[in-house]
């Protein structure tokens, strides 16, 4: 059973600690362990200042936070959460891990399933779910790149050695006038000086 008794939906601190899925950021002396997405755990390390949109899931048996560096990812990630029965806090990390709010948008407006069995525990069955559920609920955006073209391209470039965040820093700044996934990957080296 999950009780929404939240108190925490802003932290501003310096981060004490980090390891692959969450950081630990200290507020005025207290250290408030942080589940985030690789973008955010990219974008900082030890003795950064950090501030975070925080969501606090509150269950019979534990308490967790997940940060996120923007109020559109927050939005999104509770949206994933509370619309979608079947998607719980880790899968909705999951997701944002792998798709941007941008790709997502489209992934639903044009019920592009394969753009979210990408997603480590999604399968087929549940991104239909997804897709039907969010139907509406999401904003869409004409035009531009299909979500999986996106993502091939930001695990391309990762495989190259490049933090997510990087990656979809230089593949924000390519834009989608560019539709080829390779020309997109190159014109993203480019920017990132390789």
């Amino acid at each position: 059973m999950v009780y929404d008794l939240s108190m925490i939906s802003h932290l501003s601190g310096t981060i004490i600690y980090k390891d692959d899925k969450s950081l630990v950021v200290d507020v005025a002396g207290i250290g408030y362990k942080i589940f985030a997405t690789g973008k955010t755990l990219d974008g900082g390390h030890e003795g950064k200042k950090i501030e975070l949109w925080i969501n606090q899931s509150v269950r019979e048996d534990s308490l967790t936070l997940y940060g996120f560096v923007t109020k559109e990812d927050l939005d999104l990630f509770e949206l994933l959460v509370s619309a979608v029965s079947g998607v719980g806090p880790k899968s909705a990390l999951n997701i944002l891990n792998v798709s941007s709010a941008q790709a997502l948008r489209r992934a639903v407006s044009t019920g592009d399933t394969a753009h979210l069995t990408r997603v480590s525990g999604i399968g087929k069955k549940l991104a239909d779910k997804i897709i039907l559920e969010l139907k509406g609920k999401l904003e869409s955006e004409d035009g531009g790149l299909m979500p999986t073209d996106e993502a091939d391209a930001l695990e391309a470039l990762k495989s190259l050695g490049f933090s997510h965040n990087a990656a979809r820093e230089a593949l924000e700044k390519v834009g989608d006038k560019v539709t080829d996934t390779g020309d997109r990957v190159k014109k993203a080296l480019k920017i990132l000086g390789k």
